[in-house]
């Protein structure tokens, strides 16, 4: 098998991986029945999370901020184990945001196109490169005092929810945009092909409904930047930037498979170096930068002399054309302690404020089956797949509701979307355990069971329009999914500004039976500001954040995990 066919096969498993992946986000969706016969089955019918489960950066730094290895993270030894014997393989066959980054930077564009000189000059090992390990050692060390940060930047995280909060909505906003347009026109020919295309395409891309997200436009800034950079740098992002690459090529810094250089037959045409994707230096006269190469094979598949070649234990000998062999990892211990120390910090930084404990945001309302917020910030790595199952469009990224500590994370947003009760999709898809899998008897609760509960609802009589404005309205109660219902209703007769007598039924919330799933906020007709809304009080995760005080109360399933 030649080099070229290898190198075509890097090719295809790229598209293979990168289409494995984005079918995945694409179908963590809502396409069960949520009235079936037994409501166990309410389940997704494939591991949606699989990806997320086989990387290593995301098992080492829940590890390490939570002390526990949760269930399908064991996977990402398939990645690691074979990056100690071949090198970093997963950045060039493998990672789907790495795939993205190399197609985007290989794009054709007679204004941007880099060529010749200016290319090899770009292709070659810069300090930059090294930003990356200082990067990965602050994020773990972070993770060490337990506070995990790590899916800001990890790639599968960091594109599962990019894709899925900012590239589906899009693609789904602008296919209705376009077809609206269309049918604008007021040819029906072309309304009715457009409309053909839509029903085409629909099944393929688009969910079965549009989802609106908090913050859209932090996360998309941040994802397309990422892109744009591509076509300064190749590949700016893996080389300079990528945390999981960092880890992976200290991984294969001793890897068994090498890059043998032949000086004899070398005539230094850098055609090498021009194509090369990890800037680790693979001409002959150069330090080989091991820890750097991605392994897309471009290097040999380029050289017209046969010069370079990969293999097991290569014989790296140091001659006056290759005088150092292989370099090493190129960071300093000072600046290597400085971000350990900065990592470290990082802990206290952000909980000595108010906003974490002493003065949080009632509006926090978690997805049922959340850990207790300090547990849940050393598991969730804001990849963003509970908001992208959630039916109801209730799951948000937060923006500074919950510090930037948890920056991304999952929070319930009752005026978009309540908390369907038969639901238990967020803790399925979840990789790290920050949000447990509840059964459906722990999430709805029975005679000897308390329900999860994520908050509770309140009334304010000021905004309400039986109380402050004498106009019946029963909607609170009529949405409310609670049996009994923890919204009830009191008939009074009260007198509006002409002094005529009017019959209303006032609202009142029975807090031993609210679940905090925000039916209430979502029906209430006050569109700016509801009359009913949702704080987490009460919320079954925290046992600091009761206001109820009951004698043999009912313990809930997840303070019994937790307790």
């Amino acid at each position: 098998m030649t080099i070229r066919t290898v190198r075509n096969l890097r090719r295809i498993s790229q598209i293979l991986f990168f289409g494995i992946f984005f079918w995945l986000v694409l179908k963590t969706t809502f396409e069960v029945d949520f009235n079936p016969v037994d409501p166990s089955e309410i389940r997704l019918p494939y591991p949606v999370s699989i990806a997320l489960e086989f990387d290593p950066l995301a098992a080492l730094a829940t590890v390490l901020s939570s002390g526990t290895l949760y269930k399908g993270l064991l996977w990402s030894l398939v990645i690691l184990i074979p990056t100690i014997f071949l090198g970093r393989f997963f950045c060039g066959w493998v990672c789907p945001l790495g795939s993205l980054n190399h197609w985007v930077s290989e794009i054709r564009s007679e204004r941007l196109k880099r060529k010749g000189a200016r290319k090899i000059e770009s292709n070659r090992y810069k300090k930059y490169q090294r930003i990356k390990y200082y990067i990965l050692l602050i994020f773990l060390a972070a993770s060490l005092m337990g506070t995990l940060q790590i899916g800001l930047l990890d790639p599968l995280a960091l594109l599962a929810r990019s894709i899925g909060t900012v590239v589906l909505p899009m693609m789904h906003t602008a296919a209705a945009g376009m077809l609206g347009w269309v049918k604008g026109l007021g040819s029906q020919t072309l309304a009715n092909a457009a409309q053909q295309g839509y029903d085409l395409v629909a099944p393929l891309l688009l969910t079965y409904r549009q989802s609106f997200f908090h913050t859209i436009l932090t996360i998309g800034t941040l994802f397309f930047l990422i892109l744009a950079l591509n076509r300064i740098f190749t590949r700016f992002w893996c080389r300079g930037i990528c945390p999981l690459g960092a880890l992976l090529g200290i991984f294969s810094r001793f890897a068994f498979l090498g890059l043998r250089k032949d000086e004899k037959t070398c005539t230094h045409c850098d055609l090498c170096v021009l194509s090369c994707q990890g800037a680790d230096n693979p001409d002959i006269g150069s330090k080989w930068r091991q820890a750097e190469c991605h392994l897309c094979l471009n290097c040999q598949a380029s050289c017209p002399e046969g010069s370079l070649s990969f293999r097991f234990f290569p014989n790296q000998e140091v001659t006056k054309e290759n005088p150092a062999g292989t370099a090493e990892i190129n960071i300093t211990r000072r600046k290597a302690a400085l971000s350990l120390a900065s990592g470290l910090a990082l802990f206290p930084l952000f909980r000595s404020g108010d906003a974490f404990a002493v003065n949080a945001n009632p509006r926090l309302v978690r997805p049922p089956g959340s850990l207790p917020e300090e547990e849940f910030t050393a598991r969730c790595i804001r990849c963003g797949q509970c908001m992208r199952v959630c039916p109801n469009n209730a799951l948000h990224p937060t923006f500074l509701q919950a510090g930037l500590e948890s920056m991304w994370s999952p929070i319930l947003i009752a005026k978009i979307g309540y908390c369907e009760p038969t639901c238990t999709l967020c803790g399925q898809v979840c990789p790290t355990g920050a949000i447990m899998e509840l059964t459906m008897k722990e999430k709805v609760g029975d005679k000897d069971t308390a329900p999860n509960r994520i908050g509770t609802a309140f009334i304010d009589r000021g905004r309400c329009l039986p109380w402050a404005m004498a106009t019946p309205c029963i909607v609170c109660e009529e949405w409310c999914p609670t049996s009994p219902k923890a919204v009830y209703l009191q008939e009074e007769t009260v007198y509006d500004s002409k002094g005529n007598a009017v019959a209303v039924k006032r609202p009142y919330v029975d807090p031993h039976l609210c679940t905090g799933c925000g039916a209430c906020e979502f029906a209430c007709p006050i569109s700016d500001r509801a009359a009913i809304y949702l704080t987490s009080a009460g919320e079954t995760r925290s046992v600091k954040n009761q206001f109820l005080l009951e004698k043999n109360r009912r313990k809930a399933p997840l303070e019994r995990r937790t307790s």
